[in-house]
């Protein structure tokens, strides 16, 4: 299985045209007054039109079909046919329903059904001037050249800053983290706000979905000590070096640690890293099957980038190294060609799961804040749906306890009396069985051997 990340691959995949629009970090250098917008939102963007890689009409209509039927018997589709679910979102969430899918999938309508009043309270409430100032700062630098969010008085940018000051009301102990950023504004971006004439509803779905990331899949990832990142970087490590053992011992020998790229793509999500429409189909993924997604884009990018020994020969160092870690060519990351790539890499959950108990024990027990807790992540939609079941099932109320009864024991019975015998023959026995005699007639007596006395 390890061959699907053999470092000798060829790609059999013709390169196509880069048909997609990057995230804020990889756009272009600003906005054209008259550009028009790209399908994702994107000015200036070069996904105006679906590439040659793209399904047809015809398919994406079957598949929305087909989601559409799944979603409207959710818990009976979890519950039978979780495995259609899985391989529909490998093939791709259609757009059009992402903002139905994503928050069956992730947990985030249970949460906001059970928690009706919670975002109203927290998003009327005053936020701490602290987070509030940081967040501020940090609105203009999500997707700046994404039509939602290029005005700073629109509904994109204050939709975001009343998610974000929501969330460190939420959870005042972790308050507030950069990375946070590009995720709830992908979000908003499938799950916006409603404008109306006369008010905007508050993104609801959008928060859900954060809170879901943020402590269901991804716990420790964004509270101020990040333990979780630090593991998952030795995780990535432990299994670079079993899939690709030539590509590690390069990153070795140059210096280059799983920190200075890792928490870029794991902590974001990917979203500033590739092109934006294989940023959805990874979040699709994710949002189906956890961490372990994560784990094997960030494989198939360290492949594609240092996987040949010419590619190796060309990074003699650090900063060559990083730099081809960022430089991957846009044909090789298109997600008709990227994503199949994605899927073979050779990581099962249990794999995953028993890379990371071996290094949790490793970890050294100095390191700051508190120690990771990975059994608290939760693998995938299947999971959370099991958990939130089970939590529906028991109404919030405590386990009953169950009570050891203890039987007393049985009184002894009394020892079973051997018949008397004695002084009788089996002739008599015989007799008082079948019964009296009948009268009048004699029966004469034979020796036999049934009158021997005992």
């Amino acid at each position: 299985m390890a061959q699907a990340l053999g470092e000798d691959l060829v790609q059999t995949s013709e390169p196509q045209d880069d048909s997609s629009s990057l995230g804020s970090d990889s756009e272009l250098s600003g906005p054209g007054p008259y550009r028009q917008a790209d399908r994702y939102g994107f000015i200036g963007g070069s996904s105006l039109e679906p590439g040659p890689g793209h399904p047809p009409a015809d398919l994406i209509r079957q598949r929305e079909m087909k989601w559409v039927e799944m979603t409207l018997h959710w818990e009976k589709t979890m519950s039978r046919r979780y495995k259609k679910v899985k391989i529909q979102c490998w093939k791709g969430i259609p757009s059009a329903l992402r903002a139905r899918c994503w928050p069956l999938l992730c947990g985030a309508q249970v949460c906001q059904k059970n928690s009706p009043g919670t975002y109203q309270e927290l998003a009327e409430a005053p936020g701490d001037p602290q987070w509030m100032e940081t967040i501020g700062r940090d609105l203009h630098r999500q997707f700046p050249l994404h039509e939602m969010f290029v005005s700073p008085q629109g509904h994109g940018q204050q939709g975001l800053l009343q998610v974000l000051k929501a969330y460190t009301l939420y959870r005042p102990e972790q308050g507030y983290c950069q990375a946070q950023g590009p995720v709830a504004a992908v979000l908003l971006m499938h799950l916006p706000p409603e404008v109306t004439l006369t008010s905007t509803c508050r993104p609801q779905e959008a928060f859900w979905c954060l809170v879901q990331i943020c402590e269901v899949y991804l716990p420790g990832y964004y509270g101020p000590h990040m333990e979780a990142v630090q593991l998952d970087a030795e995780v990535f490590m432990a299994l670079l070096q079993r899939l690709l053992p030539r590509i590690h011992k390069h990153l070795q020998q140059v210096g280059v640690g799983p920190l200075l790229y890792l928490p870029e793509w794991f902590l974001c999500l990917f979203a500033r890293s590739l092109p934006f429409p294989t940023v959805l189909r990874i979040w699709d993924a994710f949002f189906s099957e956890g961490a372990k997604v994560l784990f094997r884009v960030g494989l198939t990018l360290v492949r594609l980038a240092l996987g040949t020994a010419e590619q190796r020969m060309a990074c003699p160092g650090l900063l060559e190294t990083l730099g081809a870690l960022r430089a991957i060519p846009p044909t090789q990351l298109q997600e008709e060609v990227f994503m199949p790539q994605v899927h073979s890499v050779a990581l099962s959950e249990r794999d995953l799961q028993r890379e990371i108990r071996v290094q949790l024990a490793r970890l050294p027990k100095s390191l700051p804040g508190p120690p990771p807790q990975p059994q608290a992540r939760l693998p995938g939609a299947q999971a959370i749906f099991e958990a939130q079941q089970l939590a529906g099932a028991q109404g919030g109320a405590k386990p009953e306890i169950p009570r050891i009864v203890v039987q007393p024991p049985e009184e002894p019975r009394p020892p079973r009396r051997k018949p008397q015998t004695r002084g009788k023959t089996f002739h008599g026995l015989l007799t008082r069985a079948r019964g009296p005699p009948i009268e009048g007639t004699t029966r004469p007596h034979r020796s036999s051997f049934l009158d021997t006395r005992f």
